[in-house]
């Protein structure tokens, strides 16, 4: 065999081969530009191939998860209503005068040692002139004079129990008596309402009663202060007794000290009549008087 025959299988073989790579070098070409385009476009896909192909790369970011949409809820326009109680009606405080807020004596028969008794423990005390129920002999409207002496703390005692409550004189006295009284004892008129002697009941116990219902038929924010306890024998669960003021005790601190005290802490109550029973046991007075239990209204 000569040499020539010899070389030619050989070339043969090394056309075939160069044929096979460029086969393989245009299919990898192709290869590349596919997986060159994948790379160009979302991050998911290429993850989603390689996940196909069972790989995971850790450098590529994880495709976020699809979120639930956000449910926004109305919220109402108007403020919720307020639920705290309403707040309490202010307290109606009934006053008597004569020897509850004053002491008054004919100047005529006011003994002299008892008004000097009474100015050097520094009571107030005015003179003033009021008509009389009885007339003279020509028929003219008499005119007494009279010595009036002020509680003390009567002032402040007005001026601070007006701050939460409504104030309301009720007297047994006659207004001809009464009325020029209360206009200088109460120069500022703290008094809402004042009340005299036609304004006052008879029972079949006592005469002068003051019957509360004449000011309100809700018993349960109304007191009556009174030194005759009598005057409230319709509604013993509204009195607060009081002691007696005279100018011959001129040491007292009732107002200040005692009354008011009581009726600061009966304004915060929704009913002050459990509170007064507690503390005074009215009704009980009463039947030991020999008065029966009233049926008092609600």
């Amino acid at each position: 065999m000569s040499a020539a025959t010899e070389v030619a299988p050989v070339q043969q073989r090394g056309l075939a081969t160069a044929a096979v790579w460029r086969a393989v070098s245009g299919w990898l070409g192709l290869l590349f530009q596919i997986l060159l385009r994948i790379v160009r476009g979302t991050p998911s896909s290429w993850a989603q191939l390689l996940s196909f192909v069972g790989l995971r790369h850790p450098l590529l970011p994880v495709a976020a998860q699809a979120q639930p949409e956000v449910a926004f809820v109305q919220l109402p326009s108007e403020v919720p209503a307020d639920t705290s109680p309403p707040p309490l009606r202010r307290l109606t405080v009934v006053l008597d005068l004569d020897e509850t807020l004053v002491c008054a004596y004919e100047s005529s028969s006011l003994p002299a040692t008892l008004r000097t008794q009474a100015v050097e423990a520094r009571l107030h005390c005015f003179d003033m002139e009021c008509a009389s129920p009885e007339k003279d002999a020509e028929g003219r409207q008499r005119v007494n004079r009279v010595t009036v002496f002020e509680r003390p703390g009567l002032h402040e005692f007005l001026q601070r129990t007006s701050e939460f409550a409504d104030l309301v004189l009720f007297t047994a006295g006659l207004e001809g008596y009464a009325k020029p009284l209360v206009d200088r004892i109460d120069a500022h008129n703290r008094f809402i309402r004042r009340l005299y002697r036609p304004s006052t009941v008879t029972t079949e116990y006592r005469e002068h009663v003051k019957d509360l219902s004449c000011l309100s038929k809700d018993f349960r924010r109304i007191v009556l202060v009174d030194n005759n306890p009598y005057s409230f024998l319709l509604q013993p669960l509204n009195g607060i007794p009081c002691i007696t003021f005279s100018a011959g005790q001129p040491v007292d601190d009732q107002l200040m000290g005692t009354i008011f005290p009581l009726l600061k802490h009966l304004s915060l109550q929704k009913d002050v009549r459990p509170a007064l029973y507690e503390t005074f046991h009215m009704p009980e007075w009463f039947q030991g008087q020999g008065i029966p239990q009233i049926e008092q209204a609600v």
